[in-house]
């Protein structure tokens, strides 16, 4: 703890200097910088407050071990031990919460996301498992306060999606659902079997922080646009004007295509938040090694191949492999209750760098 404490000293001298900069009417003129202050002072506001009551604590206990060593009186004495006693029992707690404050945080957590869902292997089921996923998450954003667009999507003849995105807004949305990375597996017996046999079907998700002009610059050039007209609903009106999208980031192929917008300029602004979102993923995953390695202190690899959990219906059963937790409890939630196994989750990703932390792998900040 003796290094978090050193960093912590020169944190409070940042803060306080940080507050004074707030109230400084030349800081408070110019918006950027002021808004610059403002997030930095918010980010270390809680581990400012925490190492405070960590002082305050510390003094406190210092304080009644010396009544202890200077009164002979009963009472005194009495008061101190359980004064002492609850301080250090609450300066444990406080230790715990300023290590994890302190941990490195993921640049992208405050971010807003876009969530890709697709159905893979299993056909219809696997497309109607996608439909139930993008339900699951839309209850769950509810539940947040956070709120769900639907802004792309791929339909099918059952009901289901061949593919859907969807961009989700809130507070810190990326920090609780980029666990949701990766291969979704189903086992249930689908409406079409006449056998009651079960059936394994799998629906992949995709979640990418969605990133502004300061995240990622894409050159223009590298852009190919192309605008032809809606086959979608909307009626001759749509089917009269080219409204619908394409655009094309020609280093990566990576295309996006969007109609479901009512003019141009909004399929426009839609499809390219999709290709900075996609084509910055793209070059995030370009160096596996290191990509991995970012990974590595997450639950698992991020990798939307890799299988994270399964949901068993017959049984009533979610498990996540991942950190090998298994639910009973999967009308809950597929019903939207998903705190548990994310709360879960971000425990097991804490211990990971915490590990790294003590073994000297990894630096705080």
């Amino acid at each position: 703890m003796d290094k978090i404490f050193e960093q912590l000293e020169t944190l409070l001298d940042r803060y306080s200097e940080l507050q004074e900069l707030m109230s400084d009417p030349e800081v408070i003129n110019d918006t950027k910088r002021y808004m610059a202050y403002s997030k930095e002072e918010a980010d270390m506001r809680d581990v400012v407050a925490a190492f405070k009551r960590y002082k305050e604590l510390k003094k406190s206990i210092s304080d009644s071990d010396e009544i202890l060593r200077e009164t002979d009186d009963p009472e005194m004495t009495e008061m101190a031990k359980d004064e002492m006693e609850s301080s250090k029992k609450e300066l444990d707690e406080v230790e715990h919460q300023i290590t994890l404050l302190m941990l490195p945080k993921d640049p992208n957590d405050d971010k807003n996301i876009i969530m890709e869902i697709r159905g893979a292997a299993g056909g219809d089921e696997a497309s109607l498992f996608a439909a139930d996923l993008l339900t699951m998450y839309s209850k769950y954003a509810e539940k947040q306060g956070w709120t769900f667009d639907i802004i792309d999507e791929t339909d099918t003849e059952v009901g289901g999606y061949k593919d859907v995105a969807v961009m989700i807004t809130g507070d810190s949305v990326y920090s609780k659902l980029k666990y949701e990375n990766g291969a979704h597996r189903v086992q249930r017996i689908p409406a079409t079997e006449s056998q009651g046999r079960v059936h394994t079907s799998t629906a992949t998700v995709a979640v990418m922080p969605e990133y502004d002009e300061v995240d990622i610059d894409i050159d223009p050039k590298d852009i190919r646009t192309d605008v032809y007209r809606s086959s979608g609903a909307g009626g001759q009106h749509i089917n009269k004007t080219s409204s619908a999208v394409r655009m094309t980031h020609i280093p990566t192929g990576i295309v996006v295509a969007m109609q479901d917008q009512r003019s141009q300029q909004q399929n426009r602004q839609k499809a390219m938040q999709i290709l900075k979102s996609r084509v910055y993923d793209y070059y995030e995953s370009q160096n596996q090694n290191e990509y991995d390695e970012q990974r590595k202190s997450a639950v698992g690899t991020g990798d939307r191949s890799e299988r994270i959990r399964t949901y068993n219906y017959p049984q009533n059963r979610v498990t996540d492999h991942r950190i090998g937790l298994s639910l009973n409890k999967l009308d809950r939630i597929m019903n939207g209750d998903l705190e548990e196994i994310i709360d879960a989750l971000i425990v097991d990703d804490q211990t990971k760098k915490l590990e790294q932390i003590q073994s000297g792998e990894a630096k705080l900040f």
